[in-house]
């Protein structure tokens, strides 16, 4: 394919580079030339700025666009009011933050998404504008592109250039060993999915033209968060000691689900998004989604992103909680 990529040297954008590359696929990147690029020097970069500079695409066409960076209706908008002639498939790529309510688990494609009184708005304050900008996002696409358009609702993705540190925090935490806060309860659910999978299914269904909206998340069997830390353990030949703290204990100490303690959704406290990282893959199952082991993610993961100071708690920090909890478990 003769693919236009609209963004493509940050995360999931740059293994959908590659992952286009090595499938011999024309590309074409479109971006303002900020991040990393050097990436790439074989295809042709187009400058230019989602935000209205959108000059060099005029009068070119290509079989597929992927929009992986688009964050407000806008952008969309303006991207497919200059290429709904001239471009015959459009992937953009959603989010899971789209759904309303995920306090059962097994969401859907159909269950209801957030709205947001002022479709204007563009500042992105909390999850449930995050959410309502990316449905708006998608529905502006299909307006334009009816019936061309895949809407990718991704979970949360990990691998290699992650810049968010989420899922890396707790491979490179493992592997260093000694005494590991974990939040309480072991078995919430956790789905993650590899940014090479993800890329690859989301090219072959440009390929194949496939249109319509899809969570795209893993893995297709249950995993809960023990689970995971296990694995990482077991990739990572870790002595690792996993200490099980109860979700009171951490909120009481001003420990912030996600952010602090990345995957941990407080559901005691959270009700609504309980189930967050528990949606219905199926469809996407169905039309090809695969996911490799997941102790190749994890070993692909530790090799190939640093954890930031963004997610997760540092070392101090964790320590202080540990004796904190450890004094309180004697107590009682």
């Amino acid at each position: 394919m003769r693919i236009l990529i609209l963004g493509g040297t940050l995360f999931l954008g740059r293994h959908l580079v590659e992952a286009a590359l090595a499938r011999g696929d024309e590309v074409t990147l479109f971006n303002r030339g900020r991040t990393n690029p050097d990436l790439f020097p074989q295809v042709e970069s187009l400058r230019g700025d989602r935000d209205g500079d959108l000059a060099a695409l005029r009068g070119r066409s290509w079989d597929a666009v992927i929009d992986p960076s688009a964050r407000v209706p806008r952008w969309v908008r303006m991207t497919g009011e200059l290429l709904a002639d001239t471009v015959e498939h459009y992937t953009f790529i959603s989010s899971g933050s789209v759904y309303a309510d995920t306090s059962r688990p097994g969401v859907d494609e159909s269950a209801p998404v957030h709205t947001i009184a002022d479709e204007t708005v563009e500042e992105i304050t909390d999850p449930e504008t995050y959410g309502a900008l990316k449905v708006l996002c998608e529905r502006a696409a299909e307006e334009l592109m009816p019936g061309r358009v895949l809407s990718v609702r991704a979970g949360l993705i990990v691998g290699p250039y992650d810049p968010t540190g989420r899922f890396t925090y707790w491979t490179h935490r493992v592997e260093r060993g000694g005494d590991v806060l974990a939040p309480e309860p072991r078995d919430q659910p956790v789905q993650l999915v590899h940014a090479r999978d993800l890329a690859d299914w989301t090219l072959a269904m440009a390929e194949r033209r496939e249109a319509g909206v899809f969570n795209a998340t893993g893995p297709d069997e249950p995993l809960t968060i023990e689970r995971l830390l296990e694995q990482c353990a077991a990739a990572t030949q870790s002595e690792a000691r996993i200490v099980w703290v109860d979700e009171e204990f951490l909120l009481e100490n001003g420990v912030e689900p996600w952010s602090d303690l990345p995957l941990w959704l407080a559901p005691d406290a959270n009700p609504r998004e309980a189930a967050f990282l528990a949606v219905d893959v199926s469809k996407a199952v169905g039309a090809g989604l695969r996911f490799r082991p997941l102790r190749e993610t994890i070993l692909a993961t530790l090799n190939g992103a640093e954890p930031t100071a963004e997610a997760g708690l540092g070392p101090q920090r964790e320590s202080n909680l540990l004796e904190a909890w450890k004094a309180r478990s004697l107590s009682t």
